[in-house]
């Protein structure tokens, strides 16, 4: 499983007025998280890349969704 998650340090909105916006609204149920199986979760990735800004943040958040890896238990727990 994995949980993409906005990262509210990267800075820059240009991605999400670029379609991240509508794409991150697509999966999220309007929520700051979600978690999803592992290759959903790559194919969303893959799209969301795509998308002018991805890469304008600092280097501590350089991009709008974060991604990391939960255990089934984790993910029962959200």
């Amino acid at each position: 499983m994995t949980k993409l998650q906005v990262d509210f340090e990267h800075a820059s909105r240009s991605w999400w007025e670029a379609g991240g916006q509508e794409l991150w609204e697509g999966i999220s149920d309007d929520g700051s998280s979600v978690i999803l199986d592992d290759a959903i979760a790559q194919s969303w990735l893959v799209e969301a890349e795509k998308l002018p800004g991805w890469k304008d943040g600092h280097e501590y958040a350089p991009h709008p969704i974060a991604s990391s890896s939960v255990t089934d238990e984790e993910a029962e727990l959200e």
